[in-house]
Parts: C-alpha cells; sequence; structure tokens
C-alpha cells in the first residue's frame, strides 16, 4: 500500500494506492477530510484528472463540516442531556448496588448503578440500554419492510461506527445499524433500515438505486440530509 497527498485548488487530499479494483472518493467528518482510494496501477495524473473532475462534489460536500458545532463528549453524570429517539431527556443517577438498570419517564433517563461508579461503566450501562431498544424497534421495521420490498434478510445486529449509520454484506444478507441511530428520530431509523434493505435489490449508489429508494420511500432525502447534519456521522453515500 501507498500513501500521499495530492493538492487540488488548495483542497489538500490523501490518496492511497491499494489492492481495489475502483476509485473511491469519500469526505469524512467532522472537518472535511477528503481521501481517495486507487488501484495500485492507476496513475497520478489519472487520480489528479478524476479529482478536478470531482471537485465541484468535493467543495459542495466538504461545505456541510464549516460552521458545524463540535461533538460535545458525555461525561455520564447527573443533569446531562441525552437523547433518545430524536427527544431529549435529563440524565439522573441512582444508587443502586444491584446490576445496572435504566427507566426512562417524565423527561429523565434514571440510571441505577452501584454508588462511585466510573465514566466507563456509566456509558456501558446506557450503551447496553440503547443497544436493547434499538434492538426491539428495528426487527420489526425489518420485517416490515422485508415484505413491503419482497426481499429477506439472515440477520441483524448493532454496533458502533465511525463513519456510517449502517452496512449491509448482500452475500450473507447480513444488516448492521449504527447504534447512534437510537439518538435519532423513528425516521431516521426507518430510513436506514430502507436504504440497506435497497442494497439487496441494487448493490450500488446508482440511479436504480435511488429509483427504489424514491419508489418506497419518497421522502428518503430529506432524511438523508437531516443525518448528514450530525457533527461526528454521515451516510456512506459514494460514487
Amino acid at each position: 500500500m501507498l500513501t500521499y497527498q495530492i493538492v487540488i485548488s488548495g483542497i489538500v487530499i490523501e490518496v492511497e494506492k491499494k489492492r481495489v479494483k475502483n476509485l473511491r472518493l469519500t469526505v469524512h467528518p467532522p472537518d472535511g477530510t477528503v481521501k481517495i482510494s486507487a488501484p495500485l496501477l492507476y496513475k497520478d495524473a489519472a487520480i489528479r484528472a478524476f479529482l478536478e473532475s470531482k471537485l465541484h462534489w468535493i467543495k459542495k460536500h466538504r461545505d456541510k463540516y464549516n460552521g458545524k458545532e463540535k461533538p460535545v463528549v458525555p461525561e455520564y453524570v447527573s443533569g446531562e442531556i441525552h437523547s433518545y429517539l430524536g427527544e431529549c431527556y435529563v440524565l439522573q443517577l441512582v444508587n443502586h448496588n444491584k446490576p445496572p438498570r435504566i427507566e426512562i419517564a417524565n423527561g429523565r433517563i434514571d440510571l441505577y448503578i452501584v454508588e462511585g461508579s466510573t465514566k466507563q461503566q456509566r456509558k456501558k450501562a446506557i450503551d447496553e440500554w440503547y443497544r436493547k431498544q434499538l434492538k426491539e424497534i428495528s426487527s420489526p421495521l425489518i420485517s416490515k419492510w422485508e415484505n413491503i420490498m419482497g426481499v429477506s434478510v439472515n440477520e441483524f445486529g448493532i454496533k458502533n461506527m465511525k463513519t456510517r449509520w449502517g452496512s449491509c454484506n448482500i452475500r450473507a444478507k447480513r444488516i448492521w445499524l449504527n447504534l447512534e441511530l437510537a439518538r435519532k428520530p423513528f425516521h431516521c431509523l426507518e430510513f436506514i433500515i430502507v436504504h440497506e434493505l435497497v442494497h439487496l435489490l441494487e448493490r450500488n449508489h446508482n440511479a436504480k438505486f435511488k429509483s427504489y429508494m424514491d419508489e418506497f420511500m419518497p421522502g428518503w432525502r430529506s432524511y438523508k440530509d437531516e443525518l448528514n447534519k450530525c457533527p461526528i456521522k454521515k451516510l456512506d453515500w459514494e460514487f
């Protein structure tokens, strides 16, 4: 593998040559870092020409990150604001000598946990609760859209992903959903599920893929934009 940088119109672009078949251009949050991966034998002049042809696209996507608020790093302490399915709740720690549990009511997320718990223990308890809730909510949603779209999933799971809201292994018919979706509005979760299921009908993000999205969820573009405004995540929407 070979890595270096190319500067196009003042924009520094990270180039990575490796064992791939096609060019892959991406813009990454939170600061709009531009990266391109290319086949090992691809000539630098061809890479530069491709980047110049995509300059408008690069600038458009980098502009999305200008002026965004920096992500707040939670401390998992009482009084802190946490979200669940797009609604804001005040976190309240409650001393508890049994295994951690969470109750949500009256605008609060009550975390019952041992006195003197560490930040990591509190985070783990909340993440496990988010994971459980997201799995329970997603299962009937996936079944609903399987029936509508005429596809089937062998399994799905929840995990932390830095740059994707979801992913689909087409061969294994396996879907992964980002744990962060538990914090987002319900329609955003449903959009990602539909997006990943459409990959079972069309592998690539091409015109056919978008026509499927228009058919099944006409408002998908606004949901995509809503998720892409988040400071630390983006929908992986490539060429």
